[in-house]
């Protein structure tokens, strides 16, 4: 299998442009824009998760269990059950635990409540800007594990969707990071570096995940499929949840999420139709 090179690129360009745009042109956020990508890159997270990445993950982890055979076949196919569950959980848990310690994703929210708290733009956080910043990196690691987890188990279709995911919601993120980091930081060049450090995370874990989970059986990339399965269903829901619980947003978020829904859907057809599969 070759590593996948294009998708190493392409997340580190969405990466660097989107975090870069704000810093060196002074723009500001579009807050509607914002959104609105945040809401179709959570419909497409949501569906890539549910559609692929778990069908795909399961089959995989599952291979072992079905080639067992004899009077332990019914314990290790429970055990197989938790680990599997276990993996998505861990996923999904992980998120939830640094969200809960500070250590968010959602950039842009931050940034916002505090303007708003604070009736300015020019706000200082603290030790909390690395946290971000830490936090960012972590979530698009686990970005990176998904793409060269979904590479190494040979599927272009899988690869695909879960790469759009992927660079969909990476590009709202990079800019968020590239506002917040203007107004936390005194110096152009540390928010050029924090955009830096953000971008490399996703395309360094790709070609980690890859190279590690090659070689190793394929229930282990099952495994590690279903626990960034688990990240972005948090993320997709933890993202869109303050709008589509908002009565005066509410309805557009949700055209947003079904709009990213059915754009996997739609390339999930065209593959299909294509005969576009996979190899294990």
């Amino acid at each position: 299998m070759e590593p996948p090179l294009l998708y190493v690129g392409l997340t580190l360009v969405f990466g660097l442009v989107g975090g870069l745009v704000p810093i060196l042109t002074q723009s500001k956020e579009d807050t509607t824009k914002l959104k609105m990508l945040t809401g179709i890159a959570s419909g497409i997270i949501i569906a890539s998760a549910m559609l692929v990445v778990i069908p795909e993950g399961f089959e995989l982890a599952s291979e072992e269990h079905e080639e067992e055979a004899g009077h332990e076949e019914h314990e290790e196919e429970v055990l197989g059950h938790l680990a599997i569950g276990g993996a998505l959980l861990a996923g999904f848990a992980l998120m939830l635990i640094l969200e809960g310690s500070g250590i968010g994703h959602a950039v842009h929210e931050e940034h916002h409540d505090h303007e708003h708290d604070h009736g300015h733009g020019h706000v200082h956080h603290g030790p909390s800007g690395w946290m971000l910043v830490f936090g960012l990196s972590l979530h698009a690691a686990t970005d990176g594990l998904a793409i060269g987890a979904a590479a190494a188990s040979g599927g272009v279709t899988v690869t695909a969707a879960v790469a759009l995911a992927v660079l969909i919601h990476k590009a709202p993120a990079a800019f968020s990071l590239g506002v917040f980091s203007m107004h936390e930081r005194d110096d152009k060049n540390k928010s050029i570096r924090d955009v830096i450090i953000f971008s490399l995370a996703t395309p360094v874990m790709i070609l980690v995940a890859f190279y590690a989970l090659a070689d190793l059986e394929h229930h282990m990339i099952g495994l590690a499929m279903l626990f960034s399965a688990g990240t972005f269903l948090y993320v997709a829901t933890v993202d869109t949840l303050p709008d589509i619980h908002s009565p005066e947003t509410g309805r557009k978020a949700l055209m947003y999420v079904l709009t990213g829904i059915v754009i996997i859907v739609a390339l999930l057809v065209l593959a299909d139709s294509l005969h576009l599969g996979h190899e294990h």
